[in-house]
């Protein structure tokens, strides 16, 4: 791990994982069936499953095909919230977890091209394998904690409807349904 994961880890330590499955139950109870929160509730839950596949693969090839899997997704998923969520929580008056936000996945994005760069069977590859799991954990457990949660209440009828078209546009557009 690198100096300035070792800061980042210090600086933001992981939520328990009561703490996480807390903020995931009241998500999923505010989310309806199809919307934008719902969508993204699945796929955190599928790039959770992702990091678990890439970290359990036994060779280099199946290892790098898992990455891949979850760059897509990862990406994926980050593009349509950036699209349509992200400017719907600056409207909401969530500009600075809107900011925060975007550098998270900036950030995320960055660490897996750098993740690529490793030996898929070394230690320096599994420890930027859980370092990024880490901080999209983190990141995911604000969303599902309290900025989707907000959004989710505050806006309206109108709102969400927007929010959930431009996320499916954004997510197919990029993933071209290879997902």
């Amino acid at each position: 791990m690198s100096l300035i994961d070792k800061v980042v880890s210090a600086v933001t330590p992981p939520e328990s994982e009561k703490a996480r499955v807390e903020a995931r139950a009241k998500a999923q109870a505010a989310a309806q069936p199809g919307s934008w929160l719902s969508q993204i509730l699945g796929h955190h839950r599928e790039i959770e499953d992702l990091f678990d596949a890439v970290k359990i693969a036994e060779t280099a090839v199946a290892r790098r095909k898992a990455q891949q899997e979850l760059a897509l997704l990862l990406t994926g998923h980050s593009i349509a919230e950036e699209a349509a969520v992200y400017p719907a929580l600056a409207a909401d008056k969530q500009v600075g977890h809107a900011e925060l936000a975007y550098q998270e996945q900036s950030a995320a994005k960055m660490e897996m091209g750098l993740l690529e760069r490793l030996d898929p069977l070394s230690e320096d590859y599994l420890d930027k394998l859980e370092h990024i799991r880490g901080a999209v954990a983190h990141h995911v457990y604000s969303e599902e904690g309290t900025w989707f949660l907000k959004l989710a209440e505050s806006a309206d009828a109108e709102e969400q409807a927007r929010i959930t078209a431009r996320y499916d546009e954004e997510f197919e557009r990029y993933t071209s349904g290879a997902h």
